[in-house]
């Protein structure tokens, strides 16, 4: 490329992130962090520990979109130097750097770009994500495992906290269910585009004629609960069931009943939380998964009366979201957006961000052409 082509694509890129800090606002983020920064002075903040996490948790968030934002711009500011560098001298070397900049300047600023598209009324919020094995027997339950450390991989990857609230092993292998908290501003609007079936095609490894086995897990994503929500719960809709925890191969988590299981008895919903030593961090557990998904229940019902339709999943091949073919290829591709990589060890081990940002576009696609 010549100088000329490098200077267009990077007043493009000057143009894209404008937009992006115009959408994020970042003076009201500079605002944000300066508040917050006087909130965790204070020195009673940590008497009440909820309003303590909950404060430093945000101010950790606010810095760290103001420090991706502003090495962003530094670093565009920086190759439009070093392009007028390389063209006043005709350094050949500096323009290969300032296209190798380029590029991942291109693929940084276009993740950022992701963030502006999730604007739902509760894309911001942390998210609550449950997977429960399918249809597939013990190559389901391993599956659904696969799935749980993809996930937290994916989580980590990115710096953010998790939390697991509960975890059921399948008897031979595996996990029949997991629930877990992924804590940082914008999970649910990111991932809950994850929600749906997933279909795994591989040799199985419990097969003793090495067969290829088709198995499903399905993952629910839900937006985790605020105070101003107002899903409130009376005692006398829930029954609470305590039970001794327990681990893989029967192991002992815990020696006392700490296990708690809630069943909201107007709906049938049943929650279990298990992963706590008390069995009231284990109850007020179980209660914030509950108001979660209550409250994307009655989010789903306002849904359906404007729509005039309401579909379930089915939980096997009819409402597939992404394939993971093991055998006799390797490929992992999502039926949705037609977005594939031939790398599924990559996938497994927490490589989603391509699925996942294609996934945000094409729901953002498919609500503009539902207002046409």
């Amino acid at each position: 490329m010549t100088a000329a082509d490098y200077a267009e694509q990077l007043k493009h890129l000057d143009a894209t992130l404008r937009n992006v800090e115009g959408v994020l606002d970042l003076d009201r983020l500079r605002r944000d962090k300066a508040e917050l920064e006087r909130a965790a002075a204070q020195p009673d903040l940590w008497e009440d520990q909820a309003r303590a996490q909950e404060v430093t948790s945000r101010l950790s968030y606010v810095s760290g979109e103001i420090r991706r934002l502003e090495r962003l711009r530094s670093r565009l500011d920086d190759a439009f130097v070093l392009l007028e560098l390389a063209e006043s001298e005709g350094d050949a070397a500096s323009l290969a750097e300032v296209g190798t900049e380029l590029g991942a300047l291109r693929k940084a600023i276009d993740e950022l770009e992701i963030r502006t598209l999730l604007s739902g009324e509760y894309d911001a919020r942390e998210a609550l994500v449950a997977i429960r094995a399918g249809a597939g027997g013990v190559d389901a339950a391993d599956f659904a495992e696969m799935l749980l450390r993809m996930y937290l991989r994916w989580a980590e990857r990115h710096g953010y906290p998790t939390e697991v609230y509960d975890t059921s092993y399948a008897e031979e292998a595996g996990l029949k269910s997991a629930t877990f908290a992924v804590k940082a501003p914008y999970s649910y609007g990111t991932l809950s585009v994850e929600a749906g079936t997933h279909r795994l095609v591989r040799i199985s490894p419990f097969d003793n004629q090495g067969r290829r086995q088709t198995s499903f897990a399905g993952v629910e994503v839900l937006p985790v609960v605020e105070q101003t929500d107002h899903i409130e719960i009376p005692e006398n809709e829930i029954r609470v069931d305590v039970f001794r925890s327990s681990g893989p191969g029967g192991q002992s988590v815990n020696t006392t009943d700490s296990a708690v299981r809630i069943t909201h008895l107007p709906t049938g919903i049943v929650v279990t939380c298990q992963n706590e030593k008390s069995q009231l961090q284990n109850k007020a557990s179980a209660m914030r998964v509950l108001q979660a998904r209550l409250l994307e229940r009655k989010r789903q019902e306002e849904q359906a009366k404007m729509q005039g339709l309401k579909t379930d999943a089915a939980g096997s091949w009819g409402d597939q979201m992404r394939s993971y073919v093991l055998h006799p290829y390797q490929m992992v591709k999502d039926l949705r957006t037609e977005y594939e990589t031939g790398n599924p060890a990559a996938v497994f081990d927490g490589e989603l961000d391509g699925f996942i940002e294609a996934g945000i576009r094409w729901r953002k696609q498919q609500q503009l052409a539902g207002q046409k």
